[in-house]
């Protein structure tokens, strides 16, 4: 009925209840971390990096396989996954090195830039998810990584 309200059904506006969105743009993702960085932001939320492959920003992956390697040359009993949602907003897609909008695209109206797996922008060739505004991130659970392997 959503595409028909008008023409098929006579109405002159629509109503949809608070907080129902038309299409869902929330997304469970992970975040590869340290355990003591993973308490950290638990108790305080997560705080964007500064610079990365697409700027600033938090750096998720809907991957878990991506994840579970971080923080690089830590051991597995030292690191943390952080299952979380996240409501990704507007996205802009990166699929390329040297985008025009690589590190700006938050000063265009987009929450979120992903870059798609395959696209040689990421050494794993798995997907990526930047994040600008961190309230967008709730995390649902801390998982061990040392747990998710066996």
């Amino acid at each position: 009925m959503q595409k028909t309200w008008h023409t098929v059904h006579g109405f002159d506006t629509a109503w949809v209840p608070p907080n129902v969105g038309m299409d869902s743009h929330v997304y469970v993702m992970y975040h590869g971390t340290s355990k003591q960085a993973a308490v950290d932001i638990q108790r305080n939320g997560f705080t964007p990096s500064k610079v990365g492959m697409l700027g600033a920003g938090v750096y998720l992956s809907r991957d878990i396989r991506k994840v579970i390697r971080y923080p690089l040359g830590s051991s597995d009993s030292n690191r943390m996954v952080l299952k979380v949602k996240v409501n990704v907003g507007r996205v802009k897609v990166i699929n390329k090195k040297g985008h025009d909008m690589q590190y700006n695209w938050h000063t265009h109206g987009f929450d979120t830039a992903w870059v798609p797996p395959g696209v040689g922008m990421v050494p794993s060739n798995q997907e990526e998810d930047c994040v600008y505004d961190p309230k967008r991130i709730k995390v649902m659970a801390m998982l061990d990584v040392a747990n998710l392997k066996k």
